[in-house]
């Protein structure tokens, strides 16, 4: 967690909440008052983390301020890097409820949260969506080969970052992953059922040439 998550994160209810709990010493310790901090620019470790990411959920608030939730996936990647400081992705067309995109005209703050259920990781990020219609833009953002119908650009600027702990966190094996091993596993089978079959016969020969 870098300070500015700190600073945005930890309002005076989140503080005074940490005091009852006795948490709040322990944070003091890391990230000060956290009324003030600075954001670290995005690292190797963000940025492979990001571009191996198929999924992810983005909170919005709406103009009443109710906060909504939606879940954007693509292939592993589909959420660029643009720099040390900029994240994007192509918005796929969905249900064309537009909620989202209406609610970041009123408010463009966002928070992301982004899991490797295989190693039970996740990447908490703070910031703030520019939407764009800029066909060059969504061209490039767009994953190759991947049938989807993009809208627009959604360029996040990252205000803070913080790798969440991984309690709780269940571990989930994607599809592919199983059927890869499960496909190598019967190509092996194949293979040493070959090859005991070859044995097998070779045994059988010598066998008969013995007697």
């Amino acid at each position: 967690m870098d300070t500015r998550y700190a600073a945005i994160a930890f309002t005076p209810g989140v503080q005074a909440e940490q005091i009852r709990q006795g948490s709040r010493r322990a944070y003091e310790h890391g990230y000060g008052d956290a009324t003030v901090g600075s954001f670290g620019p995005l690292d190797d470790p963000e940025m492979s983390f990001l571009a191996e990411r198929d999924s992810f959920f983005m909170a919005t608030t709406n103009s009443d301020g109710w906060p909504y939730v939606q879940h954007r996936g693509g292939p592993a990647g589909f959420v660029k890097v643009l720099d040390d400081r900029t994240i994007a992705f192509a918005d796929f067309r969905g249900n064309r409820q537009y909620i989202s995109v209406g609610n970041v005209a009123d408010d463009d703050r966002v928070a992301l949260i982004f899991v490797d259920y295989l190693h039970k990781v996740r990447l908490k990020i703070f910031g703030r969506v520019r939407v764009s219609e800029d066909s060059e833009l969504v061209a490039k953002l767009m994953p190759d080969n991947y049938r989807a119908v993009p809208e627009r650009a959604m360029v996040i600027d990252v205000e803070a970052t913080s790798w969440n702990c991984q309690k709780h966190i269940p571990q989930l094996i994607p599809a592919q992953a199983v059927a890869d091993t499960v496909g190598r596993l019967k190509e092996e089978i194949a293979r040493l059922t070959a090859e005991n079959a070859e044995l097998r016969a070779a045994s059988e020969r010598a066998s008969a040439s013995q007697q």
